[in-house]
């Protein structure tokens, strides 16, 4: 069993400033990710809302730059799923596929999902026109028909990306107005090739074995119609990834963690960081913020052998 000062719980923007912070100050850190380093991001073509990028970035850079960044402070990476954690011993013990390891203080990361639209065909078609991932798979419908389920922004980016492959994109709400950025909504409404259809559910997503068409219905009207698209690209929001978490720390209705304001949990010495934790806005930035007060409040909680932290403080 390995043992750890501060163990990480996830590799996306959060983590990894966790990871950065309290390894640059000589703890011994540990990130777990079971995919790669930027979580949500990795997804993502073009990011420009993040602290010092003028020019827009990709996940799939800003990511492992994250991760390189934090090992040459001297964080360890270990690539494996974290399958239960026991946090009610004076150690944290997480049990991964790969074994056991140990944390003085533990800093949940986890990030989010992708919420389904919970529709039938759409788990079947996962994979085979159902897509979370624009800049991935919007090549594969080059000239094609597609639809973008969502009103936010990740909805809009997202569009925006497609409109550039598709012929024609089908950007489908449920309400009356969108919650994107006016800038963005208005950058996606002018484009020729994007049609919006605004107070609108999809209730089947329709293929054998792959997706060919849509049943739609108006929620003014009441009508159901088919619209035939070659893919469907869902965004209607995230689910925090606190299954691991239920009935060992508390959890606010939305299924977050909550937190007071230095990242610190219901249980002393565990943490949280990101769009995991209750009352988060989500944006990179105050991910990273998260991070980097969740490392130095585990860093102030180990204060025994840590006094440059408490010279921080």
């Amino acid at each position: 069993m390995d043992e750890f000062d501060i163990v990480v719980i996830g590799a996306g923007v959060a983590g990894l400033s966790a990871a950065a912070t309290a390894a640059r100050r000589g703890a011994r850190v540990a990130v777990v990710e079971k995919l790669g380093a930027g979580g949500q991001i990795m997804t993502v073509e073009r990011i420009e809302n993040f602290p010092g990028a003028v020019e827009p970035v990709a996940g799939f850079e800003l990511g492992p730059a994250m991760q390189e960044q934090a090992e040459q402070a001297g964080a360890e990476f270990l690539l494996d799923a974290v399958e239960e954690v026991l946090l009610d011993g004076p150690a944290r013990v997480l049990r991964c596929s790969q074994g056991e390891i140990t944390a003085r203080a533990l800093i949940v990361a986890a990030g989010s999902s992708r919420r389904a639209l919970g529709v039938p065909g759409e788990e079947r078609l996962e994979g085979r026109g159902v897509s979370h991932c624009a800049s991935c798979d919007g090549p594969l419908h080059r000239g094609k028909t597609v639809a973008v389920i969502g009103g936010g922004d990740s909805a809009f980016d997202e569009a925006l990306i497609l409109a550039t492959h598709a012929g024609q994109v089908l950007l489908i709400h449920r309400g009356e107005s969108f919650r994107a950025a006016k800038p963005t909504v208005e950058k996606v409404s002018a484009l020729e090739n994007v049609r919006i259809c605004l107070n609108s559910t999809v209730e089947e997503i329709i293929g054998d074995n792959v997706v060919q068409g849509l049943l739609v219905r108006d929620r003014i009207t009441g009508a159901s119609r088919r619209e035939s698209v070659d893919g469907v690209f869902v965004y209607v929001g995230l689910e925090p990834n606190t299954d691991f978490l239920k009935g060992k720390l508390d959890l606010a209705e939305d299924g977050r963690v909550l937190t007071d304001r230095f990242m610190q949990t219901s249980l002393p010495g565990v943490f949280a960081a990101g769009d995991i934790r209750h009352a988060s806005v989500a944006l990179l930035a105050e991910a990273a913020g998260d991070g980097a007060t969740a490392a130095i409040a585990a860093l102030n909680y180990l204060s025994e052998g840590f006094e440059k932290a408490r010279a921080v403080e």
